[in-house]
């Protein structure tokens, strides 16, 4: 059952080179209890996707132009203002990507923590404060009961980005979205981080969207995966399917581009980087957006990619899969 189905969604920014379509007619759905992790470089609309879903594109210069967004049959796009603000931070919460940041650095951790509580009427200040206390110590703060009325700049980067978790999770809810919740931390913080929302997916029953820049921190955590360029889903699949079998000529590039875990064999092996940069989303063509930088390039390119089907449940957009 989804839990979350995207259908044709359009994000479009207005700018004063032209319309940038950092979502162009995307779809994909998360299914209730799985974790779908979407990567890409930057510039892709990996955020610009969850960021429309959780109502944060200032409009203007941003315009949500079409599609849905369906959370549990509730029109997360259409719905008015107080039954957007009835799901997004009760049913559905957000772990943002850099904690320094997204925590109030005047506040004290505690205040952060129970606030959604308190917003929501789910529980008295002493009971949320405890509930904090307990959330704290879930996501691996030692010394909880004293720390929690700290402030941010008092923790580590990866210790802030637990309290980030646990503000998420301080509500219990049923679908949580990670904006590049490692990106900002060291390679062994990273790890932990990957194995506490593993962890906690699996005793809360959490569904969570998960995104990021690194293909392989994305397969190891992700039921399925969708692999994003300049707006477009250009591959989606089971997890290891797209990590071990890819299909578009994107998707292969950054796996090559993956160091191999043997030092003696990332030394002999031979890299192909990916060529040139990533064209402007200023008013793209119709074609397919990777065609300037793919080396498999035909004249076909120029018209916009069939999507195929390459097994149940995996699909890419691509002319040299017809």
């Amino acid at each position: 059952m989804a839990l979350l189905e995207i259908d044709n969604l359009k994000t479009w920014f207005h700018t004063r080179n032209g319309v940038v379509k950092a979502v162009d007619d995307i779809s994909f759905m998360v299914e209730k209890g799985e974790i779908l992790g979407i990567v890409g470089e930057s510039g892709s609309g990996k955020s610009v996707t969850v960021h429309t879903l959780m109502g944060l594109v200032p409009q203007p210069p941003g315009r949500i132009e079409g599609g849905t967004a369906t959370f549990d049959e509730t029109d997360l796009l259409g719905a008015s203002p107080e039954a957007q603000r009835a799901l997004r931070g009760k049913r559905i919460a957000m772990i943002f990507q850099d904690p320094m940041t997204s925590l109030n650095p005047y506040l004290r951790i505690s205040e952060q923590l129970i606030e959604p509580l308190l917003i929501h009427g789910l529980a008295d200040r002493e009971t949320a404060l405890n509930k904090a206390v307990a959330m704290l110590e879930k996501v691996g703060i030692r010394d909880a009961a004293e720390r929690v009325h700290s402030y941010p700049h008092e923790f580590s980067g990866g210790q802030r980005q637990r309290i980030g978790i646990a503000r998420a999770l301080m509500i219990q809810p049923d679908f949580v979205v990670c904006d590049e919740p490692i990106s900002a931390l060291d390679v062994s913080v990273q790890a932990q981080i990957i194995n506490l929302l593993s962890e906690l997916k699996a005793s809360m029953g959490l569904t969570l969207l998960f995104i990021a820049h690194d293909l392989s921190m994305v397969r190891y955590i992700s039921d399925r995966m969708a692999v994003m360029y300049l707006g477009k889903i250009v591959e989606e699949g089971p997890a290891n399917e797209v990590f071990f079998n890819p299909q578009h000529p994107y998707t292969q590039l950054l796996i090559a581009s993956n160091p191999e875990p043997d030092p003696a064999a990332e030394r002999s092996r031979i890299v192909v980087p990916i060529r040139g940069e990533v064209s402007s989303p200023v008013n793209p063509g119709p074609g397919c957006r990777f065609a300037d930088r793919c080396p498999n390039v035909t004249t076909q390119c120029a018209l916009p990619p069939p999507e195929v089907i390459v097994s149940e449940g995996h699909r890419a957009s691509c002319h040299l899969l017809n």
